[in-house]
């Protein structure tokens, strides 16, 4: 869990940094990553799909944490 938390927030801060668009500064940015890396983890375990070990649980953060930062952004 901390792990997942972890990454979404190095997501959230490289993100906030890359997408274009106005965000929500860089603590809105940083939590909007944590939130979207433990949304989809969630996700991914409501449909069964398994992350093994340190890469895949990354992989899967990562994903949630860009989709969260990208849906806020088309949406603000």
């Amino acid at each position: 869990m901390f792990a997942i938390l972890l990454i979404g927030f190095v997501v959230g801060a490289a993100l906030g940094k890359i997408m274009p668009g106005r965000g929500l500064g860089v603590i809105g940015d940083l939590a909007l990553g944590m939130l979207g890396a433990y949304a989809g983890s969630m996700v991914f375990n409501m449909w069964d799909l398994a992350a093994y070990g340190v890469v895949g649980s990354a992989v899967m953060a990562a994903l949630g944490a860009a989709l969260a930062l990208w849906i806020f952004r088309i949406l603000l």
